[in-house]
């Protein structure tokens, strides 16, 4: 217990301490020790527990309640100071909405149902920690070296606010640490909205107008989950008389007519923050952001505590048609419609915004499914997918502030030009969707799982789906893997900070996709054992490991001779008429000048976002109504 309750309070001393230190040394050192105790106290937590069932603690006091209750007001009071500020009336309305409701439940009900064993782990939980303690710190390192060459590109009177920034992503990690650890469920309501916050106050960390105006427009979308989550907590007050998050999970499996709504709205609340359609806007506008700030909500953090919320609510899922199909119905066209839009972008950071929005939907779906091996799925998607978009992500923004672009079309010769960070880039594009890495793995089980479950309309868009995946990273690999001419290689400039972060997720990628046949039997079939009873069927440990050796042998050739170039260099080749090498121009058949240029086909008149989007938002909008009315009025579908 005494780790768990560390690794939620640690994050906050460093970012209290980091809100004090104003200069470069000590924001590094505070910084980079943080994340070392923060990553390796994780670990720890992993191997004492590993393998774990369940465990739970008596944790139970008035005064985290209270502490709760003051939290969440304190969030509510910047949020509304904010829209005061900003003139932004709606988030302010939901804001005082929100708080009147916590109002009610915590003092009408919260502090008369006592919950003795207020904290847990599990193996789901482990590997949760795991990733918020080891990406999310590595992201807050990386971050070292990012911002100084942000602020640097600031005006020279501009006011250095990166200890607040620090700070902000340090409590990010704190509270995302007291959803994965926490039983009571009026403690995880207070953590989800200290992320929500943090989220707020990251995005719009620029002031710009484009930023305060992606911001609000995250708030107002959160703060609707929010809504859903203490509204939710106030039926189970009334009907169930316990926050216990477990009692209420076995309370759905055995009675799910009985928590048929408080499914259904925490099963809104975790498509809101996982920026499910029509949603998902709040996600692509956070891309203002600086890296870090992209890095941390699309991979450890954020977007997680939403599709964690879900994977949790699966067993419930399993054996309620409404909520099930509702959860099903909303990630399979969020997956399907994002796959194709991602077709149509050449901003590599909004290419890898509606790839995440299209993998959690894929993870949402595997939740709606419910089974064991939905969930055995939807798991490793979470694990790949937060190890794989946090390198890209990394390497995005370190790209962006060396060749001055995060266009797609401007990464010609990157290869070349930046030697080691395109072969991480190129590692992490793999990974998400060549075969034998993890991704593919775990989307391979989704299949299983899907056509188990005779699940025939989900077995289709996951084909459309993951066909339009492959186009949209194919087509950025190829950019990455061309090579011609002797550019001048321009990384040398790249921070250790930054370099040190990304080493660390190209290992932590190489080594669970060896390692999946033992994260598989140590971590997430205990997990499916102690929620199930039984483990997944038929999931071959002889092809699991195959696929490892496989990994092993790309990553080897992929990165032999890094950095160094035997071939041999010749004049560049255009028809024979060469006028310009540098500009690769020629002179053509008839006379005239001709550039020389390789560019992707984008099909925006087919795929592009003003086409596809509304269609999503409409069919999930109306899924969800359907799903709430349907709830309301004590139906159930056969």
């Amino acid at each position: 217990m005494e780790l768990l309750v560390f690794l939620i309070a640690f994050p906050i001393v460093a970012a209290a301490l980091l809100l004090c230190v104003r200069n470069d040394i000590g924001r590094g050192a505070i910084t980079c020790v943080s994340a070392g105790v923060i990553a390796c106290a994780s670990i720890v937590l992993a191997v004492e527990h590993l393998g774990t069932e369940g465990v739970y603690f008596d944790a139970a006091s008035e005064y985290i309640d209270y502490l709760c209750t003051l939290i969440s007001s304190i969030c509510v009071v910047i949020i509304i100071a904010f829209s005061l500020k900003y003139k932004r009336l709606l988030a302010g309305v939901l804001a005082a909405l929100q708080i009147g409701a916590v109002f009610v439940v915590e003092f009408g009900f919260a502090h008369e149902m006592e919950v003795p064993q207020g904290l847990y782990i599990d193996s789901f939980s482990i590997l949760m920690a795991l990733i918020i303690g080891i990406i999310g710190s590595g992201i807050c390192v990386y971050a070292l070296g990012y911002m100084k060459d942000f602020q640097h590109h600031e005006p020279e009177d501009a006011k250095d606010r990166r200890p607040v920034f620090f700070a902000l992503m340090f409590i990010f990690l704190s509270a995302m640490f007291a959803i994965v650890f926490s039983n009571n469920m009026s403690w995880i309501f207070t953590a989800w909205e200290v992320t929500t916050l943090c989220s707020f106050l990251l995005i719009g960390y620029t002031k710009t107008d484009e930023a305060i105006a992606n911001a609000f427009r995250q708030i107002v979308m959160n703060l609707l989950g929010g809504i859903a989550f203490i509204f939710a907590l106030f039926y189970c007050a009334l009907e169930l008389k316990t926050f216990s998050f477990v009692e209420f999970i076995a309370t759905g499996i055995t009675s799910p007519d009985l928590v048929l709504i408080p499914v259904i709205l925490l099963a809104f609340a975790g498509i809101t923050k996982a920026a499910q359609m029509p949603f998902q806007t709040w996600l692509l506008g956070a891309m203002v952001a600086p890296t870090p700030t992209s890095a941390l909500l699309h991979s450890s953090t954020m977007v997680k505590a939403g599709v964690f919320l879900l994977v949790k609510l699966a067993p419930c899922f399993l054996v309620s048609p409404v909520p099930s199909i509702m959860v099903m119905l909303v990630g399979a066209i969020t997956f399907l419609l994002c796959s194709f839009m991602a077709i149509s972008q050449t901003n590599a950071k909004r290419v890898l915004a509606y790839s995440t929005i299209a993998n959690l939907g894929l993870i949402t779906a595997c939740a709606g499914v419910g089974s064991p091996e939905a969930v055995w799925a939807a798991i490793f998607l979470i694990l790949f997918h937060a190890i794989a978009k946090s390198l890209l992500f990394l390497c995005v923004g370190t790209a962006e502030h060396h060749i001055g672009s995060r266009d797609i079309e401007d990464m010609d010769l990157l290869f070349e030009r930046m030697p080691r960070l395109a072969r991480f880039m190129m590692l992490g594009i793999m990974c998400m969707f060549i075969a034998p890495f993890g991704m593919l793995i775990a989307k391979w089980a989704t299949l299983v799982s899907f056509a188990d479950m005779d699940q025939i309309a989900l077995i289709l868009i996951l084909a459309f789906g993951s066909a339009a995946t492959f186009m949209f990273w194919a087509k950025w690999l190829g950019k990455l893997a061309g090579i011609a001419g002797s550019p001048e290689n321009v990384e040398t400039t790249v921070h250790k900070s930054e370099w040190a972060a990304l080493v660390l997720m190209a290992a932590l990628l190489i080594v669970c996709c060896v390692l999946i046949p033992y994260i598989s039997w140590g971590i997430v079939i205990p997990y499916e054992v102690s929620v199930y009873g039984l483990a997944v069927q038929d999931i071959s440990n002889d092809n699991l490991w195959l696929a490892s050796i496989c990994v092993f042998v790309v990553v080897i050739a992929l990165f032999t001779g890094i950095g160094r170039s035997k071939a041999k260099k010749v004049d560049i080749y255009l028809s024979g008429i060469n006028i310009d090498d540098d500009t690769r121009t020629f002179r053509n058949s008839l006379s005239g000048e001709t550039q020389a240029i390789v560019r992707n086909w984008y099909m925006e008149s087919l795929f592009g976002e003003s086409k596809i989007a509304p269609i999503g938002v409409i069919f999930n909008s109306v899924i969800m109504v359907a799903a709430l009315v349907l709830a309301l009025c004590g139906l159930t579908l056969i």
